[in-house]
């Protein structure tokens, strides 16, 4: 009964994380940067990502602890967390779990801040260069330090974030097989 009752709370778990990476990073992203000057995208960004990655983290956790077992010849089997680790699911629904997780938690507590706080010193040094870190160049060698870290990281932030994306996608297909 009760697995019956965690396979909605799944699916929606799911649902959003997947339609919450999709949006973030093919439409809204995409949309402002488009139509906003720069510095009011980075206001908007800096105020999305937090909750962003939070819920990057938040729902792979709910998506876990709401795992449905997998139905068997003698009824369901172990769910919630022991059904995420039980053996023969590693593979198949731990690892991309666990991914979706772990990227979530790197891009919200290392890479995030990281990227933060370089945007925090090319606009700091904006105002001692009195130029703009897009403005063409030449630049003083700190906002060009300044403007290759920031690049570096926003790097690491879409590639941690595709991997994120990836194991999510991947999960969906695991997912999607169980459906009868």
């Amino acid at each position: 009964m009760v697995d019956s009752l965690l396979a909605p709370f799944h699916i929606l778990s799911y649902g959003t994380l997947l339609g919450t990476q999709v949006y973030q990073s093919f439409v809204g992203g995409i949309i402002a940067f488009r139509a906003l000057p720069r510095p009011m995208f980075s206001t908007l960004q800096a105020s999305i990502f937090p909750v962003y990655f939070s819920l990057q983290t938040a729902l792979p956790l709910a998506v876990a602890l709401t795992y449905p077992g997998a139905k068997t010849f003698m009824g369901r089997g172990p769910s919630s967390l022991s059904g995420v680790f039980a053996e023969g699911q590693r593979t198949s629904t731990l690892l991309p779990i666990f991914t979706m997780f772990v990227t979530g938690l790197a891009n919200m507590l290392v890479v995030g801040p990281m990227t933060t706080r370089i945007m925090r010193e090319r606009k700091h040094q904006e105002t001692i260069d009195g130029k703009k870190s897009y403005d063409p160049a030449p630049h003083s060698k700190e906002m060009l330090r300044l403007n290759k870290s920031f690049a570096r990281m926003h790097g690491v932030s879409s590639l941690v974030n595709l991997a994120a994306l990836i194991s999510t996608i991947w999960y969906g297909v695991v997912l999607a097989n169980r459906i009868e």
